[in-house]
């Protein structure tokens, strides 16, 4: 599991395709008056596990924020 916040968080040039389009799923929480979005990944369905999350990712209202400005500066929305 993985916690990103705008301090670790960089764009990266690298040469890339896109991804097998798979399952996914999101929560809300609330942790020490923090909320929190969490996404998880369960990866192909040829997997090993395949009804286990591959990547779980969480991140605050603070980096959500800094998500949809990077869309915007990016023109994804």
């Amino acid at each position: 599991m993985a916690q990103i916040n705008a301090k670790n968080f960089k764009k990266e040039q690298k040469s890339r395709k896109p991804h097998e389009i798979v399952r996914a799923e999101y929560d809300t929480f609330i942790a020490n008056g923090t909320k929190y979005i969490q996404i998880d990944t369960y990866g192909s369905i040829y997997r090993q596990m395949p009804n286990i999350p591959s990547q779980k990712i969480q991140f605050d209202n603070d980096f959500a924020k800094h998500l949809v400005s990077i869309f915007q500066v990016e023109g994804l929305i």
